[in-house]
Parts: structure tokens; sequence; C-alpha cells
């Protein structure tokens, strides 16, 4: 995102936190892209008394909506994932003598005229697939029958019905020279040094879902990094040093 699409998704996450505090009630975004998740969660600062929470439809979704609510909410029920079944909406695609993939789901949703930040994750498992949405448009997505070349049917489920994709996460300790973007991509992927610096300059490496050029650019604790072909990673905790000064990082990856 460039610095124009930030001010904007901060204003109007600003403009729902304030709506919250002031009438005392829930609010929410649309789907927010992983950056301007992570955008929210480090700038925005909610007032006391009132929270923000983010959930996609399952939990560790890619694609997630921001709620604001007073912390009585949360006192009460916890508020997520219950009453978020007011606000995302599941819808179950199974398809007939074909298997489309994400990329054919994606595109025929959009082709439809559905804006992207309303709808969620796509999971696609073989003949079928999960599309989360907001509830404005589950009515069209119920009468989509078809998926490029291959018939499809839809069926509005249940968000406590769809089961999570499965994801395989390994947790290594590093201990790296600096926290520098080259030296702990090199540690998460199992790299040299220098064929992490190449990749970073070919445009192969995402800083927190961004494209970054700079080997050299700084790392910090909830940093997401993430490679093309080998997988992402999050930064985790920060430990001390080493006799020759190296830093201990603890680093979660997933592929």
């Amino acid at each position: 995102m460039n610095e124009t699409d930030n001010r904007e998704v901060l204003k109007r996450a600003e403009d729902l936190c304030r709506r919250s505090e002031r009438k005392g009630q829930i609010t929410n975004s649309a789907f927010l892209t992983p950056a301007e998740r992570m955008l929210l969660e480090k700038q925005l600062h909610p007032a006391p008394g009132t929270c923000m929470r983010f959930f996609g439809g399952y939990p560790d979704s890619e694609r997630s909506v921001a709620f604001f609510l007073p912390e009585e909410y949360l006192e009460e029920d916890g508020f997520l994932p219950d009453r978020a079944e007011e606000v995302i909406c599941a819808v179950s695609f199974r398809a007939f003598f074909g298997e489309p993939g994400h990329r054919d789901y994606l595109g025929a949703l959009l082709a439809s005229g559905i804006e992207r930040d309303r709808l969620g994750d796509i999971l696609v498992e073989g003949e079928t697939a999960t599309v989360f949405c907001l509830p404005g448009i589950l009515p069209h997505l119920l009468t989509i029958d078809r998926i490029g070349r291959v018939s499809v049917k839809a069926e509005a489920i249940p968000l406590d019905t769809v089961q999570a994709p499965k994801k395989e996460m390994k947790r290594k300790n590093l201990s790296v020279m600096s926290m520098r973007l080259d030296a702990v991509a090199a540690g998460m992927f199992n790299l040299s040094r220098t064929s992490c610096a190449k990749l970073i300059a070919e445009g192969m490496v995402n800083l927190n879902y961004s494209v970054c050029l700079k080997p050299d650019e700084t790392v910090r604790e909830g940093d997401v990094i993430s490679l093309r072909g080998y997988g992402k990673g999050r930064i985790g905790a920060l430990g001390g040093n080493s006799r020759k000064g190296r830093q201990f990082v603890e680093v979660e990856v997933y592929r």
C-alpha cells in the first residue's frame, strides 16, 4: 500500500472506532488485506473502554474484518466469533465435472461485479470451495451457478461448520549478526545471506505484505516475512545477545 492508501484505511477505521465509542455499539470494517490489518494493529489505538478485534470467519484467516466494540461486550460473551455471524457469511460451492482453483473462483466473482473488500478468504479443496463474504452480497453469491466453464451449486452454511485449513508451522530459534531483513530471512528459510539478499533485490521477498527491495531493512518483533516459493514467517520474541554480540530471535515459519 502507498501512503495515500494507508491514510484512507486509517481514517475509515478511526471513524468506525469513534462511532463505537460514541454510541456504545459494535461497528465493523469491510474485509481487510493482511497489510491493512497490520497497519491498524500498529498505528490505531482505540480510546479507553473500546476494543479492536479481527475475525475473518475462521481462526487465522488471511483476510479479516475489524470489529470495534465497547469492552463490556467482551466481558459478557467474548463477542467473537458468535456475533460475527451477523457480519460474516459463508457460502459453500460444489463443482460438477471439474475442480476450479482459487484463481478461477476469485476471477469469476470479481467479474460478476463484486468488490474485493466484500469477499474474505476463498478456501478450495478439490471439487468444493468455501467463500466468506459480507451479508450484502450473499444473495448474489447464491445465484452463481458457473465458475469458468464448470457448473457449481452454491449454498449458505453456518460459520461454525467451516473446517479451517491446516497450516504447518515450525518454531525456530535463530542467532543473527543483526536484525537485517536478509539475515533474518536467510535464517527463516535456510538460505545463505548472499542468496537471500539476491532474492530480495529481485522482488521475491515481502515484508509485512509489501515488497521490500532493501536487504539491510531493519525488522522487528511481530513483522511478517514471506519469500515466494519458500513460505511465510513471523518474527516472535527477541532474546538476549551472545558473547559474540549475535542476536537471538524466535521465529514461526508457515509452509
